[in-house]
């Protein structure tokens, strides 16, 4: 079907950051497949974690024990807050998870009439009927009414709008500590550390989407880390599978307690392959020193790109985002699609975001050279480039 708006580009192979289209041409990658490549491309542990499992078994289902499952699982809630996990293959299943798994806490403590969750405006949280109906942005729910009811919205960063929000039918509050889609829109950390309050205070659950913060994005193993809080419910993807096709929804003993045998399951979700390749993320990223890499990185990157900021002031108005979720805000009057052509024109791929925002999503594994190579591009490029 034709939803994608595809650019004329196919790409046959990638090593580390880098990917080389079929006609031999090498690019920098600064998107990672949308912040998935987390290690960059064929990692070589990744790829021999794969390539063992796939010479001894590839899906049995549920019905059955999946050691892997365990084996991750078990590594999960050793290094969070969580107590227990469920395997999704993408996240916008972990995310529907995490939305039935609050309705259920709500329903299974006594309280029925508790089942609306607030979100925020821009946020993103997949493209399914429901994930739409939470996000409400125009773009994703055009064409799809009526939506899925059971969603209040309230502006990212406004608590005296969220408190107003909540009523005796509030379930939950669901927020991205970092927007990525809706414009790489910071949460600081006094915001989050207020929305655990708000919870707390009310009895609500806080349901983190982590799906594009997670796994070492900024520079922690996820994003809420940095304002010294926990949720009760949180749903990843992208990083957690290098590449290969995993999510999980994790959560506290409190909050599953509904999530009883029969009341949730997947076909395809936690299979061996899958879960081969978590456990071999999970060894390069909760290696001694591998974080504290990523944020010293992303610290570097960050000073490089506010100096460019300042530089080609009549293109950037602002350098937005956390660790190596970095946006940069386009002036308007210039699209950022046209900048982003003309940046993989060059050599360097990243991709848009919301609010005419260029979002860069280098793999985790970058060092100085890539970051002095992918500014000189952006350099170049913004040098060159004008209002229409």
């Amino acid at each position: 079907m034709p939803t994608y708006a595809r650019a004329d580009v196919a790409f046959e192979r990638g090593e580390g950051p880098y990917l080389f289209d079929d006609k031999g041409k090498r690019y920098l990658d600064f998107m990672s497949g949308i912040a998935v490549n987390g290690l960059g491309h064929c990692h070589p542990r990744l790829v021999e974690a794969l390539t063992a499992q796939a010479r001894r078994i590839w899906h049995v289902s549920n019905v059955f024990r999946v050691p892997g499952q365990e084996k991750v699982a078990r590594r999960l809630v050793e290094n969070t807050f969580a107590d227990t996990v469920f395997f999704t293959n993408s996240g916008v299943e972990a995310w529907e998870c995490g939305a039935k798994l609050v309705r259920k806490y709500h329903d299974e403590t006594g309280n029925p009439q508790r089942w609306r969750i607030i979100t925020f405006n821009q946020a993103f949280h997949g493209r399914t009927m429901t994930a739409i109906s939470a996000a409400k942005q125009e773009k994703l729910v055009k064409g799809f009414y009526p939506l899925v009811e059971g969603f209040d919205q309230v502006a990212f960063g406004n608590l005296n709008e969220l408190r107003a929000a909540i009523t005796d039918e509030t379930a939950a509050i669901c927020v991205e500590p970092v927007q990525g889609e809706g414009g790489v829109r910071s949460g600081d950390a006094d915001f989050m550390r207020a929305l655990r309050q708000v919870c707390d205070e009310f009895g609500l659950l806080l349901f983190l989407d982590e799906i594009q913060t997670g796994m070492g994005r900024t520079g922690k193993l996820f994003a809420h880390e940095w304002a010294g809080i926990t949720p009760d419910v949180m749903c990843i993807a992208k990083g957690i599978g290098g590449g290969f096709p995993v999510g999980a929804c994790l959560a506290t003993e409190k909050a599953a307690v509904g999530m009883t045998a029969g009341t949730h399951g997947t076909t395809f979700g936690g299979n061996p392959l899958a879960m081969a390749v978590a456990d071999a993320v999970l060894d390069v990223i909760l290696e001694p020193g591998f974080l504290d890499r990523v944020d010293a990185v992303a610290r570097r990157l960050r000073a490089r790109l506010e100096a460019l900021a300042a530089k080609h002031r009549s293109v950037l108005t602002e350098v937005r985002g956390m660790g190596l979720l970095l946006g940069l805000r386009i002036r308007d009057g210039i699209a950022n699609t046209d900048v982003i052509a003309a940046l993989r024109d060059a050599g360097l791929v990243t991709v848009g975001a919301g609010d005419n925002v260029i979002r860069l999503l280098p793999p985790l594994i970058i060092g100085d050279a890539e970051i002095e190579e992918g500014c000189a591009i952006l350099d170049r490029v913004l040098s060159e480039t004008r209002a229409s």
